[in-house]
């Protein structure tokens, strides 16, 4: 229950940024594959973030995401994430990841490191994909997503 409360806090906190900050409030749909040892599921999700702006070439950002892997029996996984990245034009965002993900038993609560592109479709709807690596004490696993997400 302290981890919950410690998401819910970051994204009260990622939604109150002050408005004098530059940047931008992101919601975002994703789906994938999830892979270790030889098997694979899919997985779909969802994540709320706040990009901030370091200048006209760089931002950092945070998030709070819920992903749910396609397999029988499996719970719902929860992660902070922060982000670190450059500007690719006025459409492109490069960035790498690091973050936190667990579960309700902490059996998969994981650090995690990745990296992803998103690109601007329009003033404010994207695409993206991301790759991440989890670090677990039981079994280390990747995944790769597919994004489509809004800008406000």
């Amino acid at each position: 229950m302290r981890k919950f409360a410690a998401v819910a806090a970051l994204a009260v906190a990622t939604i109150a940024t002050p408005a004098a900050a530059q940047g931008e409030v992101r919601a975002e749909a994703r789906g994938g594959i999830v892979w270790a040892e030889g098997d694979s599921e899919g997985t779909l999700g969802a994540a709320l973030g706040y990009d901030f702006d370091l200048g006209e070439t760089a931002f950092a950002g945070v998030e709070v995401s819920g992903d749910k892997i396609l397999a029988e029996g499996a719970d719902m996984v929860f992660g902070t994430t922060a982000r670190l990245g450059v500007k690719t034009g006025d459409a492109g965002k490069l960035y790498g990841a690091l973050g936190y993900t667990f579960e309700n038993d902490a059996f998969y609560d994981s650090v995690v490191l990745g990296a992803g592109y998103e690109h601007k479709l329009s003033d404010s709807i994207y695409v993206g994909g991301n790759y991440r690596h989890f670090f677990s004490d039981f079994i280390d696993y990747d995944a790769a997503y597919l994004s489509v997400g809004a800008t406000f």
